[in-house]
């Protein structure tokens, strides 16, 4: 399957700074920007930016970013799910994965996050693929929220519909072990339905 990547950006004005949600980027076209020091949930911010770089230039990947002038303040990444996981077993190549969405801590009211998720659905290529993303409420930064396990579910769920992703069944052990964690999905309209019925199948793998 060959992955096609163009360009969609939106503007609008937030805090007085005019943001501009735009991709999917190249690496070369993220290294034009600086990256904020406060994306820092998952790794050291400088760590970070090198890995979604590595990302940007998979086939498949796709970086999506919100920036101001020069500063990047958000993303959400795209790419196959990770060989190790359950979600690679039937190794579809229409199977992606929204693997972190993270904006800084100062826009994280403004709905920067869904922007990022509506932007990255405008592209019509998405249409061929189906998007998963596993949420568990351990990845969850519940104390700076200042939300419960149910509050943080209830706004990630009103976040990531804003991409057409929704709760879906599975029996992945890690998903099951917890009520309030997830599977969330988008089946493109171009997906076929063997390719469905395939994921069907991985959702309740024996």
């Amino acid at each position: 399957m060959k992955h096609t990547k163009t360009c969609h950006a939106k503007t609008r004005m937030l805090l007085n700074n005019q943001i501009v949600i735009e991709g999917p980027l190249s690496s070369e076209q993220l290294k034009l920007y600086h990256f904020h020091e406060d994306l820092a949930v998952f790794r050291p911010a400088p760590k970070q930016f090198d890995a979604i770089l590595n990302i940007a230039d998979f086939p498949e990947g796709r970086l999506i970013v919100a920036r101001t002038k020069d500063t990047i303040i958000g993303y959400v990444t795209y790419l196959h799910p990770d060989p190790m996981e359950r979600w690679s077993a039937f190794k579809m190549e229409n199977l992606m994965e929204l693997g972190v969405v993270e904006v800084i801590p100062a826009y994280r009211s403004a709905k920067v996050a869904s922007d990022l998720l509506t932007v990255s659905m405008t592209d019509d290529y998405m249409e061929n693929y189906i998007i998963i993303s596993t949420e568990y409420y351990w990845h969850w930064d519940l104390k700076r929220e200042g939300l419960s396990v149910w509050g943080y579910r209830n706004v990630m769920e009103k976040m990531m519909a804003a991409g057409g992703l929704h709760p879906a069944a599975t029996n992945d052990p890690e998903i099951i072990s917890h009520p309030a964690n997830c599977l969330m999905v988008r089946i493109g309209r171009n997906v076929p339905e063997d390719s469905v019925k395939q994921f069907d199948r991985l959702r309740f793998l024996q």
